[in-house]
């Protein structure tokens, strides 16, 4: 399939030697430069199978530029595949070797392990290392091979390799092979490949400092999934539908559509075939190779999103599987979404369609609040006949068809998110949760998830005890003033009071976690973390559950017999 192999205009990931990964586009005809692991064309890996390791090979004279090599999986794993089982056992379990003198110093590698213990006149790998830098770096330049040779010289050239044991000396090796071997590998670009770039290599506070734990718990306790297949016959919203207010650029967005199915587009090659399919199944002969059909040209057909309305009022977005991005601004931040082919502020974009152009629908906390006050909801323009807008000039028709069509896009985010209902709702902001969830809480669905990433924990902690038990007790058995007398659907709404920020009834079963993976080292004897981690904000995860009020009071029917203890 079309998302196995590389595309042009792509973004993909390149993981180096070092562990260190980067974000490309895949432009044809330019020239990709990894720094000091060389540079090649971007045609050599378009339309190749992801996961392969290249080898950046030496220029040769009258060459233009360089070659690269696909290493072969028994290459790769080579140090892997030797028989160890001859090995002294006393040899695996000491890496540390004596001096002759007695007198010693730890040798520490590139990961600060010990791995000799050298007289104290040596201080440093380069003593028993006879190549100097002059001498390595002529190796660099005139070497082949990828920097296999120099890998080789840098082995036979150590006085002491001899006394290093098996692990010692793949421990050597392969630090120099994360620093002078020209390889690389290109993978498909994920959000959990862009999240480790973002708090790597960008602005981690752009994503407020959201690990892949947290994406993971977000998308687990808001239960996203595919909302399944529109209902023939059915216009009203319905299936998964979820709230989502997102303050990492479309972080959590691209998290939440990746689980949807939502954030890859389908590729023009797949297109074709489903249009090919979809006129076999209606008895209609398909289109040659070149998209044309007997009698005209035909456009693709936009297969995974829904067909592009035939009037300008009509809806414009789906009624399932969709995503509600409440925002604070006049156009939602979500520029993340550009690495996986989606532009926000492209409003009509050539076909086929992106899937998240039908199913991310955004409305800004002014539509949601106070709708008659947004411009572009309230005004309506006004309904001139066919005949007399087929008379007008060219670019006041287009201006006439796209205001219309922007207000019809407006009025069906606006109604349908003010009607409710949603599957569940998933928050990641810098704004203050509790006023978040005073305006959200009503729209979702009895029993719809909660999930609400923060960095720290207190203002979670805040959160946590606005839906505490002792809170709901107190609110059941004392009501605050002005709830008196207020239905159920007028509660949900409260403004609220010193006391009671929210009311706690809305919500039950909160509760606050955090996770973290960290990377450990496991060899026989030699098991434990790795010490130099990143740092940063861990991240926790509060979560609950809508909860729909009983109206009146809950009294215990049936007979109660005390049981008997002992003694009595």
């Amino acid at each position: 399939m079309s998302r196995n192999v590389v595309q042009p205009n792509a973004w993909v990931v390149i993981r180096l030697p070092n562990d260190n990964i980067r974000l490309l586009e895949i432009v044809p005809n330019t020239t990709i430069s990894l720094g000091k692991y060389g540079s090649f064309p971007t045609n050599l890996v378009i339309h190749r199978p992801y996961h392969l390791t290249y080898e950046v090979q030496e220029q040769e004279e009258g060459e233009n530029y360089a070659k690269l090599r696909i290493v072969p999986a028994a290459e790769l794993n080579a140090d892997a595949l030797v028989d160890t089982t001859a090995e002294d056992e006393a040899a695996q379990i000491d890496d540390v070797m004596e001096a002759k003198d007695g007198q010693e110093l730890a040798l520490a590698d590139d990961e600060a392990d010990i791995m000799a213990r050298v007289d104290r006149a040596i201080t440093d790998e380069n003593a028993r290392q006879t190549l100097t830098p002059d001498e390595i770096e002529e190796l660099k330049r005139k070497g082949t091979a990828a920097g296999k040779e120099l890998i080789e010289k840098l082995l036979l050239s150590h006085t002491a390799i001899d006394q290093k044991t098996m692990y010692s000396l793949a421990k050597y090796k392969l630090a120099k092979e994360r620093k002078h071997m020209r390889r690389f590998t290109i993978l498909p670009l994920d959000v959990t490949a862009l999240a480790q770039w973002m708090l790597e290599d960008k602005d981690a506070g752009k994503i407020l400092e959201m690990r892949q734990e947290a994406m993971a718990l977000i998308g687990c306790w808001a239960d996203v999934h595919f909302g399944g297949e529109p209902i023939e016959g059915l216009n009203s919203p319905h299936g998964g539908r979820w709230l989502v207010v997102d303050d990492t650029s479309g972080l959590l967005v691209a998290a939440l559509a990746e689980r949807m199915g939502l954030l890859h587009q389908e590729k023009e090659e797949d297109a074709v075939a489903t249009t090919e399919a979809e006129a076999q199944a209606e008895d209609v002969e398909p289109a040659n190779e070149d998209g044309e059909p007997a009698a005209k040209k035909a456009k693709l057909a936009p297969t995974n999103p829904k067909r592009p309305p035939r009037d300008d009022l009509e809806d414009h977005y789906a009624q399932t599987n969709t995503i509600t991005l409440i925002h604070s601004n006049p156009q939602p931040n979500i520029s993340l979404l550009r690495y996986f082919g989606f532009d926000a502020s492209e409003i009509n974009p050539p076909l086929p369609y992106h899937p998240l152009f039908t199913h991310i629908l955004p409305i800004s906390w002014l539509q949601l609040l106070e709708p008659e006050k947004d411009h572009t909801y309230a005004a309506r323009p006004e309904d001139v006949p066919a005949d007399v807008v087929a008379g007008w000039k060219t670019n006041r028709r287009g201006n006439y068809h796209r205001k219309r069509r922007r207000w019809a896009r407006a009025k069906q985010i606006v109604d349908s998110t003010r009607a409710g209902g949603f599957t569940g709702l998933a928050i990641a902001s810098t704004m203050d949760n509790v006023s978040i969830l005073k305006h959200t809480l009503p729209l979702l669905a009895g029993g719809s998830p909660v999930a609400i990433y923060s960095p720290t924990i207190e203002p979670l902690a805040q959160l946590a005890d606005c839906f505490s038990i002792p809170r709901r007790a107190a609110w059941s058995s004392t009501p605050p003033p002005g709830t008196e007398g207020k239905s159920l659907k007028e509660l949900e709404t409260w403004a609220g009071s010193d006391e009671f920020p929210v009311n706690p009834t809305l919500l039950v079963g909160a509760s606050i976690q955090t996770s973290r993976a960290r990377p450990w080292q496991v060899l026989p004897g030699r098991t434990h973390p790795f010490m130099m981690g990143r740092g940063g904000a861990d991240g926790y995860i509060f979560t609950g559950w809508r909860a729909i009020p009983a109206e009146g009071r809950i009294t215990a029917r049936g007979k109660y017999q005390k049981k008997r203890t002992e003694g009595n």
